[in-house]
């Protein structure tokens, strides 16, 4: 992941004249669409859309951890729509997609536990229509998912597992080079041959040159270094290595940015309607959801806005 102030590009586009240079310069590069009227008339809400996320996620970094999943979540909203601004110039096209796009249980048990709770993906609302048209995935690969499977797809959170003896990815590759190693292990957790395994993740993949295999491990060589972060392979924010999940059931080829929405959703549920189990969980810290939704929360400050960033500036020709 690039070394990159993110205040640099959004504090670039909070005027008007560079919101609309930048919008222009995205809706060019779409068919049937006049870049001029369109950019005009959608700069000053693209310009919003990115001043109140950034607002929220600072604001947010600034505040008790108890209304830190409101504020991440609805930055993360407004980040979201500024991308989707720039791909999809007459957004919002209906009011079915101003819905959050997912659910959760509506009724807490009474040993609740946040790890074992599970969302719901809907066919209409934000999530489907910004993982179609930002991440290329026109179905999501589950229905319901898990908290703790949600958690387990986070490179970051990898040494939180670790402490548990739970291992959940497992290192692959950097960002930048241009091979992946796999272990053996891999195969057998998957239950696949080399080349089945192969086949399975290459579409997800650049252009695969070589696969060499190797007693213990096996070698996939890349035509090109690999660069863009998208699931299967996540990549950690810090020190641009490449992650893969070790076991078969957690192989979901949804973004990351999906991951964080879902978690996040589930927690601002959680800081509104459940207080009592919100307001015991910050002060008793007394089950193991404490640190792992802590953690978390620090992360998806930090990530989200730079991987909508990155998004952003995949979108235009302009020297950013």
């Amino acid at each position: 992941m690039k070394d990159r102030d993110i205040n640099v590009l959004f504090t670039y586009l909070q005027s008007q004249q560079t919101a609309q240079t930048f919008l222009f310069d995205c809706y060019q590069k779409l068919d049937g669409v006049d870049a001029a009227a369109k950019s005009y008339e959608n700069c000053n809400s693209f310009m919003y859309y990115l001043d109140h996320g950034i607002q929220f996620y600072e604001n947010g970094k600034n505040l008790d951890i108890l209304f830190q999943p409101i504020m991440f979540f609805y930055g993360m909203i407004h980040l979201l729509k500024a991308n989707l601004l720039t791909i999809r110039p007459h957004y919002p096209e209906s009011t079915t997609i101003l819905a959050h796009g997912v659910s959760s249980r509506k009724r807490k048990k009474k040993d609740y536990s946040f790890m074992d709770d599970e969302v719901k993906t809907q066919q209409n609302g934000l999530f489907p229509y910004f993982s179609e048209h930002l991440f290329s995935k026109s179905q999501s690969p589950f229905e319901k998912i898990k908290m703790e499977d949600l958690l387990g797809l986070i490179p970051e959170i990898s040494p939180l597992f670790t402490l548990q003896n739970q291992k959940k990815m497992v290192v692959v590759g950097e960002v930048g080079k241009t091979e992946l190693h796999f272990q053996n292990e891999l195969l057998d957790n998957y239950h696949l041959t080399a080349k089945s395994f192969v086949q399975r993740i290459k579409s997800y993949l650049p252009v695969i040159e070589q696969t060499k295999i190797n007693r213990n491990s096996f070698c996939i060589k890349l035509s090109v270094p690999f660069h863009k972060s998208s699931g299967p392979f996540f990549t950690h924010i810090r020190n641009n290595l490449i992650y893969f999940p070790l076991y078969r059931s957690r192989f979901l080829p949804s973004s990351e940015v999906s991951v964080h929405y879902l978690l996040l959703y589930n927690l601002s549920m959680l800081c509104r309607y459940e207080s009592e189990w919100w307001g015991d969980l910050l002060s008793a810290k007394s089950d193991i959801d404490f640190p792992f939704i802590s953690y978390f929360l620090s992360n998806t400050a930090e990530k989200i806005p730079l991987l909508l960033e990155e998004k952003l500036i995949e979108r235009t020709s302009l020297d950013i």
